[in-house]
């Protein structure tokens, strides 16, 4: 397993507009930078654009966040459609894009197909494992890198954005990485230390 130098390291946090991840990495010291098509919500290294101009560049590590529109479980009814008409297996092809890099990385997406079109996650983290008192299972698909150590378990685990009714609003919401999550994989990602155990 690789753990990243903050200090010599080059980190891409693919299909970001929030800001989360990237300011959780600067924060550590990194030279990251988010991308996404969207603009950054929050001032910081953002470059916005297709994700695929970036790739070629020599980066020490990428956090990608892939859509899940078309991949998610909670989708299923509307999967006919997207395969017929191609959706589908555009989304399953841009999420591979990330298999493919020689550096450490780690992508991140709900449950979804990607576990028969790729392999199974190699973890299943919720926010109360972080600190937030919520449900929301998110996969990560690692290489080169460690499993994640929940840091403070707490309670009060309710679904909140999945109550949320249906708008645009909804959909970013759902889409940002929760603070917690954030800081481990900064934390935990790097040489300068790494949580070894769970806080109860």
């Amino acid at each position: 397993m690789t753990l990243v130098n903050p200090q010599q390291s080059r980190v891409l946090i693919a299909c970001e507009f929030s800001g989360v991840v990237r300011d959780a990495f600067l924060a550590r010291g990194y030279d990251a930078m988010s991308c996404d098509l969207l603009p950054a919500d929050r001032p910081g290294p953002h470059y916005r654009g297709d994700v695929r101009d970036m790739l070629g560049q020599a980066w020490d590590l990428v956090l990608a966040f892939p859509p899940c529109t078309h991949l998610c479980s909670s989708g299923a009814r509307w999967f006919r459609a997207k395969r017929a008409d191609g959706r589908q297996q555009q989304a399953v092809e841009f999420f591979m894009l990330f298999t493919r890099l020689e550096c450490p990385w780690a992508i991140e997406n709900p449950i979804g197909i990607m576990s028969r079109e790729y392999r199974a996650p190699d973890q299943i983290v919720q926010p109360w494992q972080f600190g937030h008192g919520e449900t929301k299972a998110t996969c990560l698909w690692l290489h080169g890198l460690p499993m994640l150590v929940p840091t403070s378990i707490v309670s009060g685990r309710e679904p909140r954005i999945h109550h949320m009714p249906g708008s645009d609003s909804r959909s970013r919401e759902r889409s940002r990485t929760y603070s917690g999550i954030a800081a481990a994989m900064a934390g935990q990602w790097s040489s300068s230390g790494r949580t070894s155990e769970a806080e109860t």
